[in-house]
């Protein structure tokens, strides 16, 4: 795997490896959020992948999906719409977020980045939200 940039593993917590892309749960407690990050060496964007890596990671972010929906309601927080992006603005390194809404949430109907500020996890409820991920990654 390509180097991991030093601010997912300060913002995410691990959950393990894909056929291509290496999985974490992000750390704001108000959002289940996945972040899938292409294990390829300098791919900064969707078109350093090859066709095959395209569509690998496409089947990834629909596993994503359904993990997030797992962890929303383990959390009793069922996610009504997923968002799915790829900015790389402030971390070029090629990832993609995954992210369980709600209408109640802290940022609807709009995008969560830059709204207010992260809410950290209580531990056991890191514990099932981690677990609850793994378990719906079959990982």
């Amino acid at each position: 795997m390509a180097d991991l940039d030093p601010a997912f593993v300060s913002t995410s917590e691990p959950l393990g490896e894909l056929a291509l892309s290496h999985v974490r749960l992000h750390r704001d407690a108000r959002y289940p959020w996945i972040v899938l990050i292409p294990k390829v060496g300098r791919a900064v964007e969707l078109e350093d992948l090859t066709h095959g890596e395209r569509d690998v990671l496409m089947e990834e972010i629909v596993r994503a999906g359904h993990s997030v929906r797992a962890i929303g309601q383990a959390l009793g927080r069922p996610v009504a719409k997923l968002n799915v992006g790829q900015l790389g603005n402030v971390t070029p390194q090629l990832h993609v977020h995954v992210v369980g809404r709600r209408s109640d949430d802290a940022a609807w109907p709009g995008p969560v980045w830059g709204v207010g500020a992260a809410e950290t996890y209580e531990p056991e409820a890191l514990k099932a939200a981690l677990a609850v991920a793994r378990r719906a990654l079959g990982l």
